[in-house]
């Protein structure tokens, strides 16, 4: 009697592991894909002689441009080209004001141009942007949100 109910336990037992080594991610529909690159935050003056973004050479991904305006004027600030021929506004930024573009560049060449009236070009210089090969992925790294 003992050995019939051995038996039954035994296949139970066995049974279970099966089911339970059959769910473990055999079929998992999350694909293992790299995450982006780190945004890179990289700054931006406008003043009476032009505008100057540091750094003006960086690889492609997301990045997140904080523009001062430090004229007496209140000014528009456009970002425009690359292989997308994208364009980027933001403003109206007052005087001695901030604001921020945050936009994923791709592989190309860049202009940051301010303007305070949509209509009419101003005498202040754009800055000229370098974007290069994308930036490594952020897999690797930790307390990224």
């Amino acid at each position: 009697m003992i050995r019939s109910r051995r038996l039954p336990v035994a296949l139970l037992l066995v049974s279970s592991v099966a089911v339970a080594v059959a769910g473990c991610g055999s079929g998992s529909h999350f694909k293992n894909n790299a995450r982006p690159a780190v945004t890179l935050q990289i700054t931006g003056v406008v003043n009476d002689h032009g505008v100057s973004i540091e750094p003006s050479r960086f690889g492609a991904g997301p990045v997140l441009i904080q523009i001062s305006n430090q004229t007496q004027q209140t000014h528009t600030v456009t970002l425009e080209g690359g292989p997308d021929n994208i364009s980027e506004e933001v403003g109206p930024i007052h005087p001695l004001d901030t604001a921020q573009i945050q936009v994923d560049l791709k592989e190309g060449d860049y202009t940051v141009s301010a303007s305070s009236s949509p209509d009419t070009p101003s005498g202040i210089a754009p800055a000229v942007l370098a974007v290069g090969p994308p930036r490594q992925s952020s897999s690797g790294q930790v307390l990224l949100p």
